[in-house]
């Protein structure tokens, strides 16, 4: 019965599997994590690569066909200025969705200067009224056209 191990020594290889298991785990993790991945062994490399990150504000400040999206206003040269001036106070969907005239937007301003306590928008004023008359200016048509060339039929009367 010398060959079967005592028990010290199966304590012994069962602590030392233990360690190295934990250890491989440890490892496993840490890889897992991106923590290991970020490290380079050996010497480094000759040639670098530039690698660009976007960031957020990259993402906020994006523009597609034409549309800032963050804000959803047309881009056009005054867009920043409606940005600053009307998005301090409320949503700038209140801009996108409505539209009027020159003088109705120079109306809007003046009723928010009176009721809303707009400031002066001073040497501004022309340049976020031509934007607004000339993005967001009265609709030649609604939401959609009105229906034609349709063969309408009565409906059964209901009993």
């Amino acid at each position: 019965m010398k060959n079967q191990p005592t028990y010290k020594e199966w304590r012994r290889r069962f602590d030392r599997l233990f360690i190295g298991l934990t250890v491989i785990f440890i490892l496993l993790f840490l890889y897992g994590g991106g923590f290991l991945s970020q490290i380079q062994f050996g010497s480094p490399k000759t040639t670098e690569k530039t690698t660009v990150e976007h960031t957020a504000e990259d993402e906020l400040n994006k523009i597609e066909n034409g549309i800032h999206l963050r804000s959803g206003l047309i881009v056009d040269e005054g867009y920043k200025l409606i940005i600053q001036n009307c998005g301090n106070c409320h949503s700038l969907k209140l801009v996108t969705q409505n539209s009027a005239s020159k003088e109705g937007w120079i109306e809007t301003i003046e009723w928010m200067q009176e009721t809303q306590k707009l400031g002066d928008l001073g040497e501004n004023r022309d340049a976020i009224v031509n934007y607004l008359a000339k993005n967001y200016g009265i609709k030649k048509s609604g939401r959609r056209s009105n229906l034609k060339n349709i063969d309408w039929y009565e409906l059964p009367p209901v009993d």
